[in-house]
């Protein structure tokens, strides 16, 4: 069954509702929340998507999110994306400020945030192939290496902070 999503006006407030077919195909603005997930010695969880996702398959990530289902409380989506994708729960998430992102594939209003964790983290088979911990400074030399192909939405939304972390 196709999922219904929240579609949002340019600053983020709910102005209808689309199934995921559609908003992909029709690239429609849509809510997105994406979390960076760091550990006590400062380190960074980086992963590699799943070769079958339907935005940017295979591509690496430094943040945990989706797609805010219709109805939902972003703040519901951040805490259901954060334990399906990297298996993390109970964390104390700090919110950081919100943003648009939009290109080619996809257009989102997202809510940001941070937390840390040190236990262990278990990856969502269809959704991450790998995942390791990386110091800032070595996500930033992957982040301006052309081999690593990164999220560039996430890029965008949060690259900044981790280079303020240098």
């Amino acid at each position: 069954m196709d999922e219904l999503v929240a579609l949002v006006d340019e600053n983020g407030t709910v102005v209808g509702s689309a199934p995921r077919s559609v908003m992909r195909r029709e690239n429609l603005r849509h809510s997105a929340t994406a979390v960076l997930v760091s550990n006590s010695a400062g380190q960074i969880y980086v992963h590699r998507r799943t070769p079958t996702k339907d935005l940017y398959p295979h591509y690496y990530d430094f943040a945990a999110g989706g797609v805010v289902a219709a109805g939902e409380d972003p703040y519901d989506a951040v805490v259901r994306e954060l334990d399906e994708e990297l298996g993390i729960t109970g964390v104390d998430l700090v919110k950081l400020p919100e943003d648009g992102y939009a290109d080619d594939c996809t257009s989102y209003w997202a809510y940001l945030y941070t937390c840390v964790w040190d236990g262990p983290v278990r990856h969502q088979p269809e959704e991450v192939e790998w995942g390791t911990w990386m110091s800032p400074d070595e996500l930033v030399a992957r982040l301006d290496d052309p081999e690593w192909q990164f999220m560039p939405d996430t890029n965008a939304l949060l690259s900044g902070y981790v280079r303020a972390m240098l």
